[in-house]
């Protein structure tokens, strides 16, 4: 092990004893990302979201103008309500070359890295910029991200490179799917279930339009895409939650459906939102109104996450580089990748762990993808001082 990844994992002790679950505040952890970066004579700029309870970060080190390299992570984790732990999840405890805690994996083993290289980059020796850029609300639809690109547009940025550390065992992804989240609340009427004629089903109708979207997500699995990048080759839709009702004896008068596509290519989400209205109108909507004219059908989206597409672009050729590898390849999940690329900037997923063990009870990353990680971002420091 050596000082780099030392103090890597110094500092991934101290940020998984932050409890950043989406649900709640991370600006504690931001604001102790703050204070580590202004000790290493780093001025960092703290954004917060609108009501001041979560806040991205944003930092440049080297030289100011265009060009250099974007750094990204985010603090939030996923809830470990409901599993079972044998750890603490929010203390890191080390067992056989194993970090176990909430986020080591996705995605503060990454981030605890990218902090551990700010000591050794020497701002008035680098002939490139490298930016930070630490998100909140990654896990729950990526709400964070869009703010910060916003911030780096609003300053005249416009790095050349992204390196986006989801986990990928130090792999070089240059591909995945986008992510669109979706919720459609449907309003009947109430009624004592003895007289179901004198209610509307919510329930029921939901039901038609969840069998809907099974046919569409059977017709994407029978029509894989020709150039099958990505697996399963082919675009997908799913539900997540069905919700509704009171009691077994009440007819339901509101269901809430919450739904996800992911998509292999431009115009996917567009033609089953589409479509998805078409079979509402046309087929449920008319049958709920024929027996109560305040019934309704409301859809709408919660957030939509662009796919990353492979473009073999300078973010590839660079991280391909500093991993000796000349292999890349796509994943099935989501992240701000996407968004990086469509702000025009290079972009590619490379980061320490493996997503097999994101999101699950006693999550670990090896001390070895820690090793692995801060041996990448050295020769990263190098390639930025020119050496």
């Amino acid at each position: 092990m050596t000082d780099f990844s030392s103090d890597a994992t110094a500092i991934l002790e101290r940020m998984v004893a932050f409890d950043t679950v989406s649900r709640n505040p991370n600006r504690a952890i931001i604001d102790w990302i703050s204070g580590y970066l202004a000790r290493q004579g780093v001025a960092a700029e703290v954004l917060p979201n609108e009501d001041g309870t979560k806040a991205n970060l944003f930092a440049t080190i080297g030289p100011a103008g265009n060009g250099g390299i974007v750094l990204s992570g985010h603090t939030d984790v996923v809830p470990v309500d409901g599993q079972d732990w044998r750890h603490d999840p929010f203390r890191l405890t080390e067992e056989n070359g194993r970090l176990y805690g909430r986020g080591t994996t996705d995605m503060k083993g990454y981030v605890a890295c990218i902090l551990a290289l700010v000591p050794r980059l020497r701002p008035a020796q680098m002939r490139l910029p490298v930016h930070l850029a630490i998100t909140y609300d990654e896990e729950v639809g990526c709400l964070g991200v869009p703010f910060l690109l916003r911030h780096m547009r609003a300053l005249g940025l416009r790095p050349e490179i992204a390196f986006v550390g989801e986990p990928s065992r130090m792999g070089v992804v240059n591909g995945h799917k986008g992510s669109c989240g979706m919720l459609t609340e449907v309003r009947g009427l109430s009624c004592h279930s003895s007289r179901t004629d004198l209610g509307v089903n919510a329930v029921f109708a939901a039901s038609d339009i969840v069998q809907e979207l099974r046919r569409r997500a059977d017709a994407f699995a029978a029509a894989p895409d020709s150039v099958g990048v990505f697996d399963p080759p082919y675009s997908t839709v799913s539900v997540g939650v069905l919700r509704g009702g009171t009691a077994r004896n009440a007819i339901p008068g509101d269901c809430r459906i919450e739904w996800d596509i992911r998509a292999t290519r431009p115009g996917v989400v567009e033609s089953v939102q589409a479509g998805m209205q078409a079979f509402i109108d046309a087929d449920v909507l008319p049958a709920m109104r024929a027996r109560y004219d305040g019934a309704a059908i409301k859809t709408r989206m919660v957030y939509d996450v662009p796919p990353l597409l492979p473009e073999g672009g300078a973010a590839e050729v660079l991280a391909k580089r500093l991993t000796g590898t000349n292999a890349s390849g796509t994943v099935p999940y989501g992240s701000e990748a996407g968004y990086f690329q469509r702000a025009g900037i290079a972009t590619v997923i490379v980061g320490p762990g493996d997503i097999a063990q994101a999101h699950t009870p006693d999550e670990w990353i090896a001390r070895s993808e820690i090793d692995a990680c801060c041996a990448f971002l050295a020769r990263l420091a190098e390639h930025v001082h020119g050496r």
